[in-house]
């Protein structure tokens, strides 16, 4: 998967491709409006880059205290764009 526009276009699947990595599975989950499994994807780990992932979750659920939190663990700060782009920028980087 090489591109934003194949990534989404598996949104389209069932399942995400098994060779994936968690953080994009995550992605991929929320892509396709399921929240809490994107949570589930990346809720246990403490690695910056799922941290990032984790942040974009919350403040995508509206609880920005705990974004910030879990921004702060990915040594990022929230930032001042859309959601939608905020998760095109994290697709195309873990692509």
């Amino acid at each position: 998967m090489g591109s934003v526009s194949e990534f989404k276009a598996s949104l389209t699947k069932e399942r995400p491709i098994s060779e994936m990595s968690v953080q994009l599975k995550s992605l991929w989950y929320d892509g396709k409006g399921d929240w809490h499994q994107a949570h589930a994807q990346v809720d246990r780990l403490n690695d910056p880059e799922s941290a990032w992932v984790h942040a974009y979750l919350h403040r995508k659920e509206g609880d920005i205290w705990n974004a910030d939190y879990w921004y702060s663990k990915a040594q990022r700060i929230r930032p001042n764009v859309s959601l939608e782009d905020e998760w095109e920028q994290l697709v195309l980087y873990f692509i």
